[in-house]
């Protein structure tokens, strides 16, 4: 495939495809889970869904729903599983709040989404490697280094650091056609000090699918569809605590108003120019608290 085969194929994907991919690997990894033997809490999903329940009968009456109403949340909802955009929807909407309680007890560095984009075993690399990427893959190069610690200071050798981020046109590998299947998806693995040296290209800012149910729920709210641009990351050392985590660039418009809810100030990146080579670089450390 060449490469303006490559792009052509990325530019007409549709919010269809995507969501049937982020639906299949969500499906895919609560199997795996299911077979390691979770165990479901019927008092919790008592209390959570009736509370769910009662929320959403309290907003019919409080806003004296119509019938009208209620036939379009009917068929809007039918047409988000159709679309497999619950992935999307979960994850743009409610899951920043999840993250917050999830990691309110946490004192390293900070977490947020983990977004619907996440795959499993990408490849692994050293700790001065480069991303997968096509030839000639577009956008600007982009130095990423640090140092993975503990709580307490201590270095974390061998610590683990996954990366994925959207390529220069907005879009994630395994979920839009066209691109290689791990293309800017990676494994590093931390040196002897916790050290790493992520060489990759600057992600591009993108609106999550719109043609779908939830750019019909966007549209009809008046709202906007746009996630600033950022790093994905999930980073690990033993006898540590696993943070998921996404880094963003100042100066982003939609840093303030994230469709998705997950900016912090503490995840803000400070690009500078790379004196040793072209593009930008920055420098970014991961505190890992232990486990508990």
């Amino acid at each position: 495939m060449t490469q303006n085969e490559s792009f052509t194929q990325e530019q007409e994907a549709k919010a269809a495809d995507s969501g049937a991919n982020a639906s299949a690997r969500f499906r895919e990894r609560m199997a795996a889970s299911a077979a390691g033997g979770s165990v479901v809490d019927h008092e919790r999903v008592n209390l959570l869904a009736g509370k769910a329940i009662k929320a959403l009968n309290d907003i019919v009456i409080e806003e004296k729903v119509s019938y009208e109403e209620y036939n379009a949340l009917k068929a809007w909802l039918i047409k988000v599983g159709e679309d497999g955009e619950w992935p999307l929807f979960l994850d743009v909407w409610l899951e920043h709040s999840v993250e917050e309680v999830v990691n309110e007890h946490r004192e390293g560095s900070k977490g947020t989404i983990e977004g619907p984009y996440y795959v499993e075993d990408a490849p692994e690399l050293p700790w001065n490697g480069t991303i997968p990427m096509r030839e000639d893959e577009p956008g600007t190069p982009f130095l990423f280094k640090g140092q993975v610690r503990s709580v307490d200071g201590r270095p974390l050798p061998g610590a683990k650091l996954e990366l994925w981020h959207a390529d220069d046109l907005g879009f994630y590998s395994q979920f839009a056609p066209g691109l290689p299947e791990w293309n800017l998806r990676g494994t590093w693995v931390a040196d002897e000090e916790g050290r790493y040296e992520i060489h990759t290209i600057r992600p591009a800012p993108y609106q999550i699918p719109t043609e779908g149910a939830c750019g019909q729920l966007i549209a009809a709210a008046g709202w906007h569809a746009w996630r600033p641009a950022h790093l994905h990351f999930k980073v690990r050392a033993q006898d540590h605590q696993l943070i998921t985590s996404q880094l963003y660039f100042p100066g982003d418009p939609h840093n303030d108003d994230d469709v998705a809810s997950a900016v912090k100030p503490e995840l803000l990146l400070d690009p500078q120019p790379n004196p040793d080579a072209e593009g930008e670089m920055t420098t970014y450390d991961f505190v890992l608290d232990p486990e508990a």
